[in-house]
């Protein structure tokens, strides 16, 4: 008697965690279509999955522990037999202490060669998928899975960085500032158009340095005026630009253009002279105060975020009270404060004068209570006003609430809306007009007016 041929069962559940910043994300939503289309199955169920790939951050002490931790939660957590595939910044710089705490690590995927992680999960326990490359940018028809909500997605423009802050490791991490072309970017920006995306949010190191490397004058602005040639009702949202790179062009642009939101993440880090110096930074305060000032003139709505560090080398009491006096005095809507981190690779490691821990812990918190304030009195002026905003989803809280967002509110980094009457909303991830009545906390309260396309039924 023949014996009946029983058919292979592949083990192909596949669980992704991306850690750090939206670049990363991108680079983990190219692995998930890759995986995909290789024939795995995406599970959110870490102990359900027999692939478990985590994309790692390097880039500060923090996180890199968040990703040793986060490491260990999935050894511990996932099944007998399940594979761990490692990614990232991580892989790149800290690999061998990678090995060294977690030696049943199945697989290594370097920065750069994201579309080796399929040969990673395929291949032999131990593989390593290092190239020389130290940052990846999508190229052609590689597929990508969203993550994100359907409204809203991240297009990145370029990697690695053309400056050299003394505080920063990324080129070290990431390599020279690599831009994408400006066809490759209009490709996949129509393709999130098409798929109904409503918002899309640039993403770079430093957009405004984008073409640098190939000698391109004002290439942003230019790929901008591009995008926005393409029809529809979206947002284009941009992360980051620094304050050298805001040029005449890019303020007129924003000025013309309501689908490009008045909104922009600068970072500035310090106000002191002789700090920005120190950490080689191509501004000083003069011309920080004359860039807030003219963007407020030209764009008396926009909403501006910022990034500023206390505890760098040699930070006194006095430029600590600056930097204080600057938030008190400018004002910023949102903004994110970082302790300086001494990283080995970057080159204000070796400089003296370092501050304590205790020091920067009090700066932090001190800082953090200026920018309160701040920020209450920024925001009162949207009171009484009537705006364009993404209506996102019930709110957790309550069936009768709602969470939105308006064009000053970027998803995961800044507060959000609170719709208190969800009765007028027939769709979820649509544009409505809002009629802001109030803030609790770092978010808005308002109530629909209106949709902003032709409604239907239901959520």
């Amino acid at each position: 008697m023949s014996s009946i041929p029983l058919p292979i069962l592949r083990k192909n559940k596949i669980h992704f965690t991306s850690l750090g910043c939206a670049r990363n994300l991108v680079d983990s939503e190219v692995m998930l279509g890759l995986t995909l289309r290789a024939g795995y199955e995406v599970t959110d169920q870490k102990n359900g999955a027999d692939v478990l790939v985590i994309n790692t951050c390097g880039f500060l002490e923090a996180s890199r522990q968040e990703a040793l931790d986060t490491i260990a939660e999935v050894f511990a957590e996932k099944q007998i037999g399940a594979k761990v595939v490692v990614t990232g910044c991580m892989v790149q710089k800290h690999k061998d202490l990678l090995k060294e705490r977690f030696p049943h690590i199945h697989a290594f995927v370097g920065t750069g060669d994201v579309e080796k992680i399929v040969d990673a999960i395929e291949g032999e326990a131990a593989n390593e998928q290092m190239g020389s490359a130290k940052s990846y940018l999508e190229w052609g028809e590689v597929p990508r899975m969203l993550s994100t909500p359907q409204h809203y997605a991240y297009l990145k423009i370029a990697e690695g960085c053309l400056k050299a802050c003394s505080f920063c490791a990324i080129p070290k991490l990431k390599g020279p500032l690599r831009s994408k072309p400006q066809e490759q970017v209009l490709k996949e920006f129509q393709w999130m158009i098409d798929r109904g995306v409503k918002e899309i949010i640039l993403i770079a190191q430093d957009l405004g340095d984008y073409g640098k490397e190939r000698k391109q004058k004002n290439a942003l602005e230019t790929l901008l005026a591009e995008m926005l040639k393409v029809p529809g009702d979206y947002w284009i949202r941009l992360l980051y630009v620094y304050p050298d790179e805001i040029s005449e062009e890019l303020i007129a642009l924003m000025k013309k253009e309501q689908r490009l939101c008045r909104y922009l993440d600068m970072p500035i880090q310090h106000v002191s002279d002789p700090l920005l110096k120190a950490m080689r930074r191509k501004t000083n305060k003069e011309h920080l105060v004359t860039t807030i000032r003219r963007l407020r003139a030209e764009l008396p709505d926009i909403v501006l975020r910022t990034s500023l560090m206390v505890g760098f080398p040699g930070e006194t009491e006095a430029q600590f009270e600056e930097l204080c006096t600057f938030v008190e005095t400018e004002g910023f809507d949102y903004l994110g404060i970082f302790s300086y981190s001494r990283e080995r690779l970057s080159s204000s490691y070796n400089y003296v004068d370092q501050v304590d821990e205790e020091t920067k812990q009090r700066r932090h918190e001190t800082l953090a209570l200026v920018q309160q304030k701040s920020m209450v009195k920024r925001f009162s002026r949207f009171i009484g006003q009537k705006v364009k905003a993404i209506v996102e989803s019930p709110h957790p809280d309550s069936p009768h609430l709602a969470r939105a967002r308006f064009y000053g509110q970027c998803p995961d980094i800044d507060g959000e809306m609170i719709i208190n009457d969800v009765r007028k909303i027939s769709r979820y991830g649509a544009f409505y007009e809002v009629k802001i009545s109030d803030m609790v906390g770092y978010d808005l309260v308002g109530q629909i007016q209106k949709p902003l396309f032709i409604p239907t039924s239901s959520p």
